[in-house]
């Protein structure tokens, strides 16, 4: 059963401190890649803005994901693994969420675009083996499973792979007192074979209804624990909503907390949090908006509801998601199909499809593409700007810049003491622009790029940026 540990979570955030700001008030990033996805870093912006960088679709795979929901995407080694709900074609219904005749199925990929569908023969489905299905006959654990790849020191290899899935099944749950309504483990060696453990977090009496929508759980190596991103529903608001546990063993859970990242009449249908790839302390999270009446209904539904995909941000430790770009991130676009109700989720995590690409996975099949670290960016027009970042702490011997300029693009960087002035050696004079495209450019000052001198003292870092996006940034060992 849950446990509730009251000390645990201030010790946790107390425990986080160092990763956001030191004890003179400076931000220690040490030598961690930062992305420009908040104003964590930023003091003051003059003539430059922060910008939200839109995915654009890859050409349609000839053998794509199918379209689906319940969908996670992880790339072990040098494999893409995707897992998502289907359905028993000879199940007789009734259809709905938590069904008998729900399925989870397979698929992988070498290079993250073309897919196949391997034949397992693990279930008998309309009366063949031959198929990619590696769950059935488990209502209702199979409407929401959603695996992560456990990258836990020592973890056991009969515990590599880890879900949480259940359903509590539908209506106003308040007052529900009987176990098995809440998510329960799942452990895999390989993500084809599972085993169920016991029921992990149970439902909440408290609570008007939850679970009923992908719930998402990682080792976080930054909090030394595992986290839970899971569905509740905000009151006396009624809105889908995203509150958060933790656990030290994937067995005992703390209680949730309420994040309630919603804006006004706000449906965050979906979480999808994951830490980045490059950054881990850095959570990104691509909820998929829920907005009745608007749209077109499909097949038996009376009712039209619409959904596009939203960007938020969270950090490790925290209780609370980052809403610096509060537009859509990916809209239905021209494509009907997508207007129709729930059209629009995507995939957990986004991926490194290639050493300058990575992806995002959308239900439709689609795959959308951005460059490395390309999810925000500080941006400078045609008129040259400048921004200052708060005090930071670093370690490292060189400063590394992910940025794309135009051809009268350039970045010139000043390092300066906590007061202002600039450090003997790293005035904006002494910098040679950074200019054209590239994920890893390294600064210099009189051509010298070693900044180890500076390193664990309070500096500022001074851009002066034109017609260029920058995107991320390192104090590289």
């Amino acid at each position: 059963m849950m446990k509730s540990f009251p000390l645990l979570l201030p010790a946790l955030l107390l425990s986080c401190v160092p990763l956001l700001h030191a004890t003179d008030g400076a931000v220690d990033i040490g030598s961690r890649l930062e992305l420009f996805v908040d104003r964590l870093l930023i003091e003051k912006m003059t003539g430059t803005s922060l910008k939200l960088h839109e995915p654009v679709k890859a050409p349609r795979a000839k053998s794509p994901l199918p379209v689906n929901h319940m969908v996670t995407v992880i790339k072990d080694g040098e494999l893409f693994r995707a897992w998502y709900r289907n359905s028993d074609p000879a199940f007789k219904g009734p259809f709905h969420s938590g069904h008998a005749g729900e399925t989870v199925a397979y698929a992988e990929s070498k290079d993250g675009h073309e897919w196949t569908f391997p034949k397992l023969g693990l279930h008998e489905i309309a009366g063949t083996r031959e198929n990619n299905i590696i769950l059935a006959k488990m209502p209702p654990f199979l409407t929401n499973f959603m695996p992560f790849l456990d990258t836990r020191p020592g973890v056991a290899a009969g515990e590599r792979y880890k879900a949480l899935a259940g359903y509590p099944g539908g209506g106003d749950k308040r007052g529900t007192t009987e176990p098995g309504r809440g998510l329960f483990a799942f452990v895999s060696p390989d993500g084809i074979t599972w085993t169920k453990k016991a029921e992990a977090i149970p439902y909440n009496p408290k609570w008007r209804h939850a679970f009923d929508s992908p719930n998402v759980s990682f080792w976080s190596e930054a909090e030394k624990q595992y986290v839970c991103y899971f569905r509740t529903w905000t009151d006396p608001e009624r809105l889908r909503s995203i509150s958060r546990a933790t656990s030290p063993d994937f067995i005992t859970w703390t209680e949730s907390v309420e994040m309630r990242p919603n804006q006004p009449d706000e449906h965050l249908y979906t979480s999808m949090t994951h830490p980045y790839f490059r950054a881990p302390h850095i959570y990104i999270a691509l909820p998929t908006r829920y907005v009745p009446g608007v749209g077109e209904a499909k097949d038996s539904e009376t009712t039209a509801n619409t959904t596009d995909i939203l960007f938020m941000t969270s950090r490790a430790g925290s209780v609370q998601y980052d809403r610096t770009f509060k537009e859509a991130y990916i809209r239905p676009g021209l494509n009907p199909a997508q207007w129709i109700n729930r059209a629009n989720y995507v995939a957990c995590n986004v991926l490194p499809t290639g050493p300058q690409e990575m992806s995002i996975y959308h239900r439709s099949g689609d795959r959308y593409v951005l460059r490395t670290d390309g999810l925000a960016s500080i941006h400078a027009g045609a008129e040259e700007g400048e921004f200052l970042t708060r005090l930071l702490i670093f370690s490292g011997k060189e400063l590394v810049l992910n940025s794309s300029g135009s051809a009268v693009g350039r970045i010139q960087v000043e390092i300066q003491k906590a007061d202002g002035e600039p450090f003997p050696g790293f005035a904006l004079k002494d910098c040679t622009p950074v200019v054209g495209d590239k994920i890893e450019a390294v600064v210099q000052w009189k051509s010298r790029a070693d900044v180890s001198s500076l390193a664990g003292q309070p500096v500022r870092l001074r851009f002066r940026m034109k017609e260029t996006d920058l995107y991320s940034l390192q104090f590289r060992p």
